[in-house]
């Protein structure tokens, strides 16, 4: 006998570019009937970012693979609870024949809050979860960490099942009382298949070229966003008190840290030997970690942190601060990579002089870690994704003791209110 497709539908704020892969492979299963719904189209439409600082729409495709739909904000776009009001989801729920709804919305959103509400009514498992790895607060503001504290263990407990994507959440979870059946790891990953192919078509010495390099200069790299918690300022010091000989400091990335960057740069006599080529799309990300020696992630906080994804598969080697999630689940110190304690300059500077004293060694290391991230794919997330919404259906049976009688079973309904079915080819 035939064990019927899964119903499952995806809210997501925004079309994202790690998300889309995700979703085209998981429609493409034959255990699962997947819809995606948009609370808005930023990212696969041109929108301002302001922590880029910029005007972005990324430059792959996003929408294209799945099923999916936009319902209309009713809020203000502004990132408040009101701000993000999609009412329409409530119809999308409720007569979708759903078997279960996963959904990336924020609870501090109007949108989560109506999901959920459906999702209750219409009888279907409802799974969120969290990136953060920490009670504490980005903004410095600790009578949150009790608050949170507190309601926490009761906000979580309207899952089925939460899904979280890495070990560091996964053990704030379990701090907070969760067992262990109760919380799924659905990775933090990227398209590493695409990622691997476009790395191995870049000419690195075009590219070093066109930084004014010689192919065989070192380059150390800052890929995120110019903002204070990324913690730019102590790359542009380590690497300043490191006195590299041939090494040049490559920033990528927009936002409003530049001007002072640009100005410490010179104040410090470094001015010749860093680079800051601004915002770069994601088709152009490839070459600058291919041509890469060691991407440098300093941030005080970072949930994970994919630019660690994106380094390792295009064999760029990575340092990260002890703040940044994927420093736990994919750096091994010294065989995949570096950590070093957050902050600490000088700790961050003797790693540059150990990543550039030993260049073969630095090869080994980037060989070590694109074979890591092997265990680190699609292929795992999709699979931990449809064991946590086989585990949400389970516990919601088992809580209603008996299911209740259907006119129309979900594995029958072809058709959900608003969602296109036609899948792009």
């Amino acid at each position: 006998m035939v064990e019927p497709r899964l119903r499952v539908l995806s809210i997501g704020q925004q079309p994202a570019q790690y998300q889309a892969p995700l979703f085209r492979r998981m429609a493409a299963r034959n255990d699962v009937d997947l819809y995606v719904a948009y609370c808005t189209l930023r990212g696969a439409e041109a929108a301002h970012d302001p922590e880029f600082g910029a005007t972005v729409q990324w430059d792959v495709p996003l929408l294209d693979g799945y099923p999916w739909v936009q319902v209309p904000n009713r809020g203000s776009g502004a990132e408040s609870f009101w701000g993000v009001r999609n009412s329409g989801l409530w119809r999308i729920i409720r007569q979708g024949h759903f078997d279960a709804v996963i959904c990336y919305v924020s609870y501090r959103r109007a949108t989560f809050w109506i999901a959920r509400i459906a999702a209750k009514l219409s009888g279907a498992a409802f799974l969120f979860g969290t990136d953060t790895t920490t009670l504490n607060p980005l903004d410095g503001r600790m009578w949150k960490r009790s608050v949170k504290r507190v309601m926490w263990p009761f906000l979580f407990r309207l899952a089925d099942q939460i899904i979280v994507p890495s070990s560091g959440s996964r053990e704030l979870m379990l701090s907070l009382g969760f067992p262990d059946e109760r919380v799924t790891i659905t990775p933090y990953v990227v398209d590493n298949d695409w990622w691997l192919a476009q790395s191995a078509k870049v000419d690195r010495a075009a590219v070093h070229a066109s930084w004014g390099a010689s192919d065989t200069d070192g380059v150390v790299l800052f890929c995120a966003k110019l903002q204070p918690w990324k913690r730019p300022f102590d790359l542009l010091e380590a690497f300043a008190k490191a006195e590299l000989s041939d090494t040049l400091l490559v920033f990528a990335g927009a936002g409003p840290l530049r001007a002072e960057l640009e100005a410490r740069a010179v104040s410090l006599g470094m001015a010749k030997r860093v680079r800051f080529l601004g915002f770069a799309n994601q088709s152009q990300l490839p070459a600058i970690y291919t041509a890469a020696d060691l991407m440098v992630l300093p941030s005080v906080y970072d949930a994970f942190g994919v630019v660690v994804n994106e380094a390792m598969l295009c064999g760029c080697a990575v340092a990260a601060s002890d703040h940044v999630g994927a420093a736990r689940d994919l750096i091994a110190q010294g065989q995949t990579g570096f950590v070093y304690p957050c902050g600490d300059v000088d700790a961050l500077a003797e790693v540059l002089r150990q990543a550039f004293r030993d260049r073969p060694k630095l090869n080994e290391i980037e060989r070590m870690a694109r074979a890591q991230m092997e265990t680190w794919s699609p292929r795992e997330n999709i699979q931990a994704t449809v064991e946590a919404v086989a585990r949400g259906i389970a516990r919601l049976r088992r809580g209603k003791r008996v299911a209740a009688p259907s006119d129309t079973p979900a594995s029958s309904v072809n058709a959900t209110p608003g969602i296109s079915h036609k899948r792009a080819e």
